[in-house]
């Protein structure tokens, strides 16, 4: 009897360790946090991922690549969806954190569009004349032929990627205008765009609206063929970044992005993929 229980002991305490180890090795789910112009894109892609890999689970939450980074900062993101570099500031909260700077991996190009109301007769800037709009140097628009309405400058909030990338190219890291008003979302820049005739915005490439002309920029449309040549120039990456190299689902979720599957998604999503398939 005792010889039986002993066994019995050391059977289940075997199936315990078995059991714990399949614990620590299954990996069924991560979340993406970031940026608000990869949002569609996140979220297509993790469809997509997860209708050809059951039983792994992709969740995609927005809230601008600034929001993504301090999730991934703060272990709440196992990948940070960004719109752009990691600021010195967040690589140094990382390597505090970590022990580590960060790993970016590239997922699309996108181009920054600016956007008209279509009543405003303009399609087309150069840069000068972009900045002089959004540091507020420009407020009408009959002083650059656009008709008799004021400028009306609508920006990202300072979270997004998106607004420091324009920051940073077009207006040389000066501040915006004081009258810009910060619109969290790159749709409702569109639909501040589409109901206002004075006003001008910015967002990525993929996104559209009835009412609202992407103009070219140093007479350059923004288009899939002239980023990919490099023509266009406000184009950028649009990357996941992990705290450390990744590994499980997260690295499955990353290689699947870039793959065939994932590039022809980045296609029909509206950006541009990394290469042609």
């Amino acid at each position: 009897m005792k010889l039986r229980h002993t066994a019995a002991i050391a059977s289940l305490a075997a199936c315990l360790v078995g059991c714990l180890s399949v614990t620590e090795v299954v990996e069924d789910e991560i979340r993406v946090v970031g940026s608000d112009t990869m949002l569609e894109l996140d979220r297509r892609l993790a469809e997509g991922y997860m209708r050809t890999h059951p039983g792994d689970t992709v969740r995609v939450d927005g809230g601008g690549s600034g929001a993504g980074i301090e999730a991934l900062i703060d272990g709440r993101a196992d990948a940070a969806a960004a719109s752009r570099p990691l600021s010195s500031s967040e690589v140094a909260a990382l390597y505090e954190r970590f022990g580590t700077l960060g790993v970016r991996y590239l997922v699309a190009q996108d181009a920054l569009s600016v956007y008209l109301n279509r009543t405003n007769p303009i399609r087309d800037l150069g840069i000068d004349q972009l900045r002089g709009l959004f540091d507020g140097s420009i407020s009408e628009w009959s002083d650059l032929g656009g008709g008799s309405h004021g400028v009306v400058v609508v920006v990202r909030p300072p979270s997004s990627g998106t607004h420091r990338f324009f920051r940073d190219h077009v207006l040389g890291g000066a501040p915006y205008s004081p009258r810009a008003v910060a619109v969290p979302t790159t749709r409702g820049v569109l639909a501040a765009v589409q109901n206002d005739s004075g006003a001008i915005g910015y967002g990525g490439l993929a996104y559209h609206l009835d009412g609202v002309h992407h103009i070219s920029i140093e007479g350059v449309a923004p288009t899939p063929e002239t980023v990919g040549q490099g023509r266009y120039p406000l184009t950028r990456y649009l990357a996941f970044y992990t705290s450390r190299p990744a590994t499980g689902l997260t690295r499955r979720f990353i290689d699947w992005c870039v793959s065939g599957e994932g590039q022809r998604i980045v296609a029909e999503v509206g950006y541009i993929p990394l290469w042609q398939s």
